[in-house]
Order: structure tokens, then sequence, then C-alpha cells
């Protein structure tokens, strides 16, 4: 019960961090999974490609689940804390909507 309880916390701070940085964010709140909504309409694996090159920080990309999941990048919680906090630190600094 304890991991369950370590993975929510880290899905709380993936969720939180990336809204407070303007980003649309659905899940997190009972999954361990949290769908990003890529900015200004960019598909799914140029928003990968970017984070991947410029915060260095690996996500999957929405188009993998299907039609609908183009648009949306795919996060998760399965990490450490200190990981967790220190990715959506990178992908915050970004500053993607300023």
């Amino acid at each position: 019960m304890a991991d369950v309880k370590y993975y929510m916390e880290n899905a709380h701070i993936i969720r939180d961090g990336l809204t407070k940085a303007g980003f649309t964010v659905y899940g997190a709140t009972n999954s361990p999974y949290a769908w990003v909504q890529t900015p200004n309409g960019m598909k799914s694996w140029d928003f990968f490609d970017l984070l991947l090159e410029k915060a260095h920080v690996v996500t999957t990309p929405g188009s993998g689940f299907g039609p609908h999941g183009e648009g949306y990048l795919r996060l998760t919680a399965f990490g450490t804390k200190e990981n967790t906090i220190e990715a959506v630190n990178r992908i915050a600094n970004l500053n993607l909507f300023k």
C-alpha cells in the first residue's frame, strides 16, 4: 500500500506542477498516469521530440494510443520523487506559454 501512495504523490506532483506551468492535464488523480495536452496544437511526436531535446525528459506520445491520443503526451509517476520533481521543473522551465 505504501508504494501506491508514493506513486500517487508523484502523480499529483506532475499534475499540479504542469497545471501551474500552463498545461492542460488530465488524469493523475486516481491513476499514476497524467495526460498532458500539447501546446499550440503541436503533434504528440513533435512535443515528445521537443521535451527530449530541450528538457531531456522522456514521455510517451499520445498518438501511440490511437487517433484520440494525438495532441497529448502521457507521463508516468513510476519514478522517484526526486526525478519526478526534476522532470516537472525542466518542462515548466521551458516557458512554452509565455
